[in-house]
């Protein structure tokens, strides 16, 4: 599909900076970072295309967003996007929503998937828990994705891990029954708290079998970062878990 051009400035899309609602524990910490001329003309021509906004209405319909009704399915924390431009490319039957909060990360996705045509995608660039909490349907999704979330290694950095049960139990409310959870980690202990953490909540269930982990599904593109990390000897652990009431 063709995009027509939408003479709008960024500071007239908001800036283009992180939408928040609630003050509460980050699990992140916003990095600074420069965009490029590429990503400041796509942002200026094509945002107001792929921006969902906290502050809009709350969807009550992913058909009214997308325009069709196929699967919904929802990355937390897309980085600069490339996994995500990937599968919403492989997967044109598939409607695509990614959550970021740096900028220039939404920047690069919305300039590769501009120039790609596509229309099976939507971003915020917002606050993860307060999209879930105010945006999104209840049990409206197929699929809820993390992948390589801050682990924040020391003790007393825990409490900014984005899996919390409160958080996974928000999860399991957005996933339509049969849907699926996916995590992944390049840190093994931080996957044996995520497993931990999956046994505490209810309704969900260990698609390998409890205390497996599961293979990497063909859909999950592998990053740069992951396979640098492969050649360094790294493992990566993927958790999927399916919403079962």
């Amino acid at each position: 599909m063709s995009f027509a051009t939408v003479n709008l400035t960024v500071s007239e899309v908001g800036d283009f900076r992180p939408e928040y609602k609630k003050k509460s524990i980050r699990s992140y910490v916003l990095r600074s970072g420069r965009m490029t001329d590429g990503q400041k003309r796509a942002l200026e021509q094509h945002w107001p295309h792929f921006r969902l906004s906290l502050f809009a209405e709350p969807i009550a319909d992913w058909a009214e967003v997308f325009g069709r009704e196929v699967p919904v399915v929802l990355e937390i924390g897309f980085g600069m996007g490339d996994s995500l431009l990937a599968m919403a490319e492989n997967e044109p039957d598939t409607n695509f929503v990614g959550i970021e909060v740096y900028p220039p990360g939404a920047g690069r996705l919305v300039n590769r998937a501009a120039e790609l045509g596509l229309s099976n995608l939507r971003i915020f660039l917002a606050d993860a828990t307060d999209v879930l909490d105010d945006c999104i349907p209840d049990a409206s999704l197929a699929r809820v994705q993390l992948y390589f979330p801050d682990p924040w290694h020391k003790k007393k950095h825990n409490k900014r891990r984005i899996v919390q049960r409160a958080f996974v139990e928000k999860i399991c409310t957005k996933l339509a029954v049969d849907g699926h959870f996916h995590m992944a980690t390049d840190w093994q202990p931080y996957a044996e708290y995520m497993a931990e953490v999956m046994l505490e909540v209810q309704g969900f269930a260990n698609m390998a079998a409890e205390g497996v982990y599961s293979p990497r599904p063909d859909y999950r593109p592998t990053t740069k970062f992951e396979k640098r990390g492969q050649r360094l000897g790294h493992g990566v652990w993927d958790l999927l878990y399916r919403r079962v009431s």
